[in-house]
């Protein structure tokens, strides 16, 4: 069953207290560095009030504006991603005793429970990706299981997307459909609620909500309308697996290694993305060791080392790589793209390539592979 109802704007500071009533860690936008970022919240006025994003290929900026709004921009450098999926940790510890016999232990991290406000749709679809990567099947990764059960999600719809965003031609966006707790949708005077799990309709009902007028979901679906009409690029289709493996020597592969830098950016801020490394670190006494597992890039030359040959030897074919799995084989391994539209890839790139771009080069046109 969905609930919904009007919290007032004045009345936000009372969905962060109930939040933080059930023991949990808060977590929402914040400006920090020039950029808007997850960080913990204990009030309202910590949220971005105002602030607007300007993204284009290798840009970001900030701007204050007068809009009372909170959640008045499109996306920040990170999803997500390094709640459930953490950038470095470890998996077991090796000790040696005095009789120099080794044991082993699991290293576990304490993980508290945690609120996030201000989801996208976007990095909602990429958790569910992340979800059939690490938590389902026979060897779910226990590390990722235990903060991504540990997660309230606060979703709020988008209605000011960048430059950048093309979420609305990969079907994940703008608004939440599924994967939340709780959706807000923001007006100027304050908020349309949607509770859809049982922990969001508990919480619904301790906020003091009102119902929604006819008005209200009027401008809000105008609003939705609003922001898919604004997104200029698109994927030319959602599938693009058997397109994209037909034309592994395009010269475009060539041309986009020319430019592309190899540096990982577009793999380190892509809400999908779940390439690491691991390697063990010894302590300096050789008493002990971790085995650490960190996020790694399929554009790093020892990503596809093997026996003394590097596989992907060229930037080009690094690119190749990561393009044709992101937008092809992901259909084979979980009957989607990889891409949820978020654009983060195109607005920190060091050099501005741009996804959309060249995938169009080297499959065609959005009219060529129709959306279903």
């Amino acid at each position: 069953m969905t609930v919904d109802g009007f919290l007032a704007r004045a009345d936000l500071q009372r969905l962060i207290d109930a939040l933080k009533a059930t023991h949990r860690n808060v977590i929402g936008p914040i400006v920090r560095d020039g950029a808007l970022v997850y960080d913990a919240i204990e009030r309202a006025s910590q949220l971005p009030t105002g602030w607007r994003d300007e993204q284009a290929p290798g840009r970001y900026r900030l701007t204050q504006t007068a809009s009372p709004r909170c959640f008045a921009f499109a996306v920040g450098a990170q999803g997500l991603k390094p709640l459930t999926f953490a950038p470095r940790e470890s998996l077991w510890r090796t000790e040696r005793n005095q009789r120099g016999e080794l044991k082993f232990t699991e290293v576990v991290p304490p993980v508290k429970p945690t609120a996030v406000i201000g989801v996208r749709a976007c990095d909602l679809a990429a958790l569910h990706l992340q979800d059939q990567h690490f938590a389902y099947g026979e060897y779910a990764d226990a590390y990722f299981n235990q903060r991504r059960r540990a997660l309230f999600i606060v979703a709020v719809d988008c209605a000011h997307p960048a430059a950048t965003c093309f979420c609305a031609s990969t079907g994940d966006g703008p608004a939440a459909t599924s994967g939340f707790d709780v959706a807000l949708t923001e007006l100027d005077e304050g908020f349309i609620v949607t509770a859809r799990s049982d922990a969001g309709r508990t919480l619904a009902d301790a906020l003091p909500l009102a119902p929604v007028t006819e008005e209200q979901r009027g401008r809000a679906a105008a609003e939705h309308q609003g922001a898919i009409d604004a997104q200029t690029r698109a994927l030319p289709g959602r599938d693009l697996n058997a397109a994209l493996f037909a034309q592994l020597e395009h010269p475009r592969w060539k041309d986009v290694g020319d430019r592309c830098l190899a540096c990982g950016n577009c793999t380190a801020v892509c809400p999908t993305c779940f390439c690491h490394s691991e390697s063990s670190v010894t302590a300096p006494d050789g008493a002990s060791a971790e085995h650490v597992r960190q996020w790694d890039s399929c554009f790093a030359a020892g990503h596809s080392y093997i026996h003394g040959w590097v596989v992907r030897g060229s930037t080009d074919l690094r690119y190749r790589q990561w393009l044709t799995h992101k937008l092809g084989s992901w259909h084979d391994q979980y009957g989607r793209s990889g891409c949820t539209g978020c654009g983060r890839c195109i607005t920190w790139c060091p050099v501005g390539i741009d996804i959309t771009e060249e995938a169009a080069a080297i499959v065609g046109t959005p009219q060529d592979h129709a959306r279903p």
